[in-house]
């Protein structure tokens, strides 16, 4: 006698029908759990800012009295008080120059080496790439002072490295390229090398097969590249408080001006911090889908 194992008798089906219930409903319940875990991360991050927003309007006393309500009257004056006292427009422009050079900088050199680190496959290549991802687990604490050092005894005619900007720029590029060169080089090795060879063939150099064809390519990396490090140099405290003198202060460095020894002015302070972040926030926003793009493509390539 012949059994048919084509087909399926309606017992085999309902028990098919029920794991494939468990096996949705034990899927939904994990997005629920991802969705109330993805609520509470939101929560805890959006606390800090709008408490550093209420309080930016509040009195000193107000703060002390209840920091989380909502205050009596929205002081504007906070915001002016703030920006004089720390010369802000003084402190922003040395901000957007350190910043903007500083990341520039970086991604041109960055990319330059990453894609030279990718098409030469020698020993050599594989080393000094290893050497650029080393220097990502190496904390800027355990540098600083043979650094400085360093850098105090470097000139170049009138030009010193410390207390100038320039000086300051120089060491960002150094401590960004780390990351910078891994993210690149992960993008970079899925480039086909036919797109370059073909450039060459019409007739590109080196420089122009870079900057015309190897450069437009890298468009959601460098957005990435651009915003992880102007994130980190705008809001730097203890580099530029190490290299360079109070004639050229950067935003956090003038914000120092409202915690004394004695006494510390948290109206102003919150007041400066809303003036601080608007900008980088503003920044991120425009590139966040770049951002995203190219940590995937950077990391998975």
């Amino acid at each position: 006698m012949e059994v048919n194992r084509g087909v399926e008798t309606p017992l085999v089906n309902n028990n098919r029908k029920i794991k494939r219930l468990n096996t949705l409903d034990s899927y939904n319940g994990k997005l629920k759990l991802l969705e109330v875990l993805i609520w509470g991360f939101l929560i805890i991050y959006i606390i800090p800012f709008y408490l550093m927003f209420i309080n930016s309007f509040k009195t000193r006393r107000e703060i002390f009295a209840d920091t989380t309500g909502l205050p009596s009257v929205f002081n504007i004056s906070n915001y002016t008080d703030a920006a004089a006292r720390m010369d802000f427009l003084h402190a922003f422009t040395n901000s957007i120059i350190i910043t903007v050079f500083s990341v520039g900088l970086i991604v041109l050199f960055s990319s330059m080496a990453a894609w030279t680190l990718v098409r030469d496959e020698s020993k050599k290549s594989k080393v000094i790439f290893y050497l650029f991802v080393s220097g990502m687990v190496v904390p800027f604490q355990a540098v600083m002072l043979p650094l400085i050092k360093w850098m105090s005894q470097i000139s170049f005619g009138p030009f010193k490295m410390l207390g100038t900007h320039y000086g300051i720029i120089f060491m960002y590029i150094g401590f960004g390229a780390a990351m910078s060169v891994f993210l690149y080089h992960g993008f970079i090795k899925g480039i086909p090398k036919e797109v370059e060879e073909a450039a060459i063939i019409d007739g590109c150099s080196k420089w122009k097969t870079y900057t015309k064809v190897v450069l437009p390519l890298l468009k959601s990396t460098t957005v990435t590249v651009a915003v992880l490090n102007s994130i980190w140099i705008w809001n730097d405290f203890l580099l530029p408080f190490l290299t360079i003198n109070g004639k050229i202060n950067t935003i956090p460095l003038a914000m120092n001006n409202f915690f004394g020894a004695f006494s510390k002015q948290w109206e102003l302070a919150m007041a400066a911090l809303i003036m601080a972040v608007i900008p980088i926030i503003i920044f991120y926003f425009f590139v966040q889908k770049q951002i995203i793009a190219g940590i995937v493509q950077g990391s998975i390539k």
